[in-house]
């Protein structure tokens, strides 16, 4: 089975890309209706969303900062804050963060081969990585603006834990719909695609709301993006 007919099968339909566009060296700034984290900041905990069809396999093993290995695209510096709701929302030290994301064709490493992911990267381990929680609850990686693929929304999957290695919650970050146009319209390598074919309120995964999962992102596609983040959960 493709893996754009496996998606439609699980509800991920296509959606009207909203036209929009902004010169390559403008630099797009936050919506004000967040705190400057990427978060509401009400303290109100993230949802939890699928783990989706490629979680990382073994995330133990890709303990790093930059994760990109060989992978090629606009620069992305992700930031992530990960905030205790049982202790007023202060971030959580030693929390355990692996995130995951495809590349800028939409494909994904440590899977392939098959009808979901023609492309085998089966041995390959780019855009995944861990990192553990600062005294801030801060976690920092160096990666590349992810693509898109069929059926979804740009998003990046993130796994929390905490010191102990117990599961506190699984989610995905949102992406501004302006700022993806943007990249997807005009950045080296990324524009043979175009705009991707299914945008957030259309998203299986956000369509039931994504307020708190919607990342802030600055930058500009010469000098690259920086994602902020806040992620909620209850440790």
């Amino acid at each position: 089975m493709k893996r754009n007919e496996f998606l439609k099968r699980l509800g991920l339909v296509a959606a009207t890309p909203i036209l929009l566009s902004y010169t390559e060296e403008e630099d797009i700034v936050p919506d004000d209706s967040t705190d400057g984290t990427g978060s509401s900041g009400d303290c109100t905990l993230t949802p939890s969303e699928t783990e989706g069809p490629f979680p990382t396999k073994n995330p133990s093993s890709l303990e790093r900062v930059d994760i990109r290995a060989d992978r090629t695209g606009t620069t992305l510096e992700i930031n992530i804050t990960i905030q205790d709701k049982n202790n007023g929302c202060a971030g959580l030290e030693g929390a355990l963060v692996d995130i995951w994301h495809c590349d800028k064709d939409g494909y994904y490493s440590e899977y392939g081969g098959t009808g979901m992911q023609n492309v085998n990267f089966t041995n390959v381990h780019f855009l995944r990585g861990r990192q553990q929680a600062d005294s801030e609850g801060l976690v920092t990686f160096t990666s590349i603006f992810p693509g898109w693929y069929g059926g979804r929304a740009t998003h990046i999957h993130v796994h929390i834990y905490d010191a102990s290695g117990k599961s506190l919650l699984v989610t995905q970050i949102a992406f501004p719909s302006e700022i993806t146009d943007t990249v997807y319209t005009t950045a080296t390598n990324y524009y043979t695609k175009g705009k991707q074919d299914t945008y957030n309120d259309n998203d299986n995964v956000f369509r039931d709301g994504y307020e708190q999962e919607l990342a802030t992102i600055t930058g500009n596609i010469s000098d690259g993006f920086v994602l902020t983040h806040a992620i909620v959960v209850e440790a």
